[in-house]
């Protein structure tokens, strides 16, 4: 997904180069676009799977108590893996030269 976004926005990178961005403004920008999903489905799973957890649990003899720390340290997994998946594309892209993009229109 990470790929097809930055493919489909190519020539408005290759406008933003031209216009003066930096390749850490194209970053920021790719980055922050697709991170907002991955943060959002990150707040829905939280309390969805802790009332999973909490039900599959239940059903057994002996309990332990859910941690925080079972929650926490996926939710900084995913949102890392999204950055480091959509840099590599992004940075990539933005240090092609601008023309490549615009040569066509």
């Amino acid at each position: 997904m990470a790929g097809f976004n930055t493919s489909r926005r190519f020539k408005e990178i290759g406008i933003r180069k031209t216009l003066g961005a930096s390749t850490a403004d194209v970053l920021r920008l790719l980055i922050g676009e697709f991170l907002r999903p991955v943060l959002w489905s990150n707040l829905i799973a939280w309390p969805a799977a802790y009332l999973a957890m909490r039900w599959w649990l239940a059903g057994f003899d002996q309990r332990i108590a859910l941690n925080p720390a079972y929650f926490l340290a996926p939710s900084l997994a995913a949102p890392l893996v999204a950055m480091l998946t959509v840099a590599e594309q992004a940075i990539r892209v933005s240090r092609a030269e601008p023309s490549r993009a615009l040569r066509y229109e």
